[in-house]
């Protein structure tokens, strides 16, 4: 296996004690574990859940500079996060691509048209490129026909990007691996206090409660919207506002768009979007206190799919969509920090922060679109403390696709019988086979919501497939009948309670 999750373990104590240990496998650890591995720093991550399993697989899907920063004063965001956004169209072809947008206009709605225009020309000057234009309302009917006709003047074409978010962060991981990085997942770790310092974590497997102690150097916290509970253990003040960002899932079929559309909300004025993804069609999102706490996964709630479907149906009438229509709905957590002012959700900054306590290093808030910026200032605030490594930044990744450096491998695994495409989904049975085998699956939604996306884009979490699903992982993870039954009936009720309508 090329992630043995056992291997791992074992690897995890044996290489103690390291220069970086990593608390937290979303897309900010794994760049971090992947910008110390191929710097030649000794390095480690663990994570609590699954790779992946929090907001680094629940986002919006999109790399993009974030255009309505731009309205709100925040240059220098967008201007890092639209220059990673072109880094990663070059690094990684495949895996992030470009995607056109286009913002309609209507007679009488704001933002006018030379404000757009306007907007649209600094967005791209600060990506260095030219790439908006005006579209006359034939030719915007022609690109989007489900669009409202009602006073539609035309609309703007601009170009932003798309990613599989979960893969992405598998790929970083794989990369890490690569550059010698040990990583294991279902591992929660705790701080561990050495004359008053962090120097390292307790960390406990979750699946056989082994325990140990891991001694590091440096210990950098990435854990996202967990990063006040790590910091909790020192001691520290909640300094994060968690807040909830929810999405909707309809068959292509049902939602066609050739390319993705953003407009403002009727009610309240706030941007949303619906675009193209993974041969299906994803619209969001909700900004709103996440009041629930954070033990639980986050879903959806009935007045988030009401104001989703509510944008849907204003600006795309003719199409009548309802909550029938509704293939699977997801919900993500983002670690804002809290600026200490009674402001609205959508008004918090997105900046990503670094804080050094105790020392221990937190790296938390920013965009999907910038980890390795905040992977790099990370290091950067431990680089005292480390041996001396190279800090220029480096592309991200040197061969392209899904699976980079692994392509030959998977593409020597796949039969050609497991080639056919999973329904309508981009996923086929050798990327089901592929996942179980090599890439420390441990439960089914870890392979299904994960390492495919199969229980986001069918019906039912891809439930009319358990047969096949289910005879790959009596091959690959040796389940025998009862625990695939568990497995199936964990599933159902995880999928039940956080990916479908209330």
């Amino acid at each position: 296996m090329l992630n043995d999750r056992e291997t791992a373990w074992s690897a995890l104590l044996a290489g103690s004690p390291y220069d970086v240990l990593v608390i937290g496998g979303g897309v900010t650890g794994a760049a971090v574990a992947f910008e110390a591995a191929r710097r030649g720093l000794r390095a480690a991550l663990v994570e609590r859940n699954d790779f992946a399993s929090g907001t680094s697989s629940r986002s919006s899907k999109l790399v993009h500079g974030g255009l309505r920063y731009l309205r709100e004063g925040r240059v220098g965001l967008t201007r890092e996060s639209v220059r990673e956004r072109e880094e990663l169209l070059r690094d990684a072809p495949g895996l992030v691509d470009p995607i056109v947008f286009i913002m309609p206009h209507y007679r009488g709605r704001k933002p006018g048209r030379a404000t757009l225009s306007a907007g649209l020309w600094l967005y791209d000057a600060l990506a260095g490129s030219h790439r908006h234009e005006y579209l006359g309302r034939i030719a915007a009917l022609a690109l989007v026909p489900p669009l409202d006709e009602n006073g539609l003047e035309g609309a703007h074409r601009y170009r932003d990007a798309t990613t599989d978010d979960a893969r992405l962060v598998l790929r970083l991981l794989a990369q890490a691996r690569a550059a010698g990085a040990i990583t294991a997942n279902y591992v929660r770790a705790t701080p561990r206090l050495d004359g008053g310092r962090v120097a390292g974590a307790s960390v406990r497997d979750v699946l056989r409660d082994g325990q140990a102690d891991v001694a590091a150097t440096v210990t950098i916290a990435a854990g996202g919207v967990f990063a006040d509970e790590l910091r909790a253990s020192l001691g520290m003040r909640s300094r994060l506002r968690p807040l909830r960002g929810s999405h909707l899932i309809f068959a292509a079929w049902r939602f066609p768009l050739a390319c993705a559309v953003a407009f403002e909300h009727p009610g309240d004025g706030r941007p949303v979007f619906a675009y193209p993804w993974q041969g299906a069609t994803l619209a969001g999102t909700t900004d709103i206190d996440h009041g629930e706490g954070l033990d639980g996964e986050p879903s959806i709630s009935a007045n988030e799919a009401s104001y989703l479907l509510a944008a849907l149906r204003y600006q795309f009438p003719s199409l009548g969509l309802d909550e029938r229509d509704v293939v699977a709905t997801y919900s993500g957590v983002r670690p804002v920090v809290d600026g200490g002012r009674d402001d609205a959700p959508s008004k918090l900054s997105r900046d990503h922060v670094v804080w050094k306590e105790r020392g221990m290093i937190t790296i938390t808030g920013g965009k999907l679109t910038t980890f390795r910026p905040m992977a790099l200032d990370a290091l950067t605030a431990a680089a005292d403390c480390l041996p001396p490594f190279d800090r220029t930044p480096k592309p991200v990744f040197t061969v392209p696709g899904r699976y980079g450096d692994d392509a030959a491998r998977f593409a020597g695994e796949a039969v050609s019988a497991e080639r056919e495409r999973i329904g309508s989904t981009p996923f086929a049975w050798a990327d089901v086979r592929w996942g179980a085998r090599h890439e420390s699956v441990v439960h089914l939604d870890d392979l299904l919501l994960r390492r495919t996306r199969l229980g986001l884009l069918l019906r039912d979490g891809a439930a009319a497939y358990f047969d096949r699903i289910g005879a790959i992982c009596r091959d690959e993870l040796a389940w025998d009948q009862t625990r695939w039954g568990a497995e199936v009936r964990r599933y159902r009720e995880l999928w039940r309670a956080h990916y479908c309508l209330p």
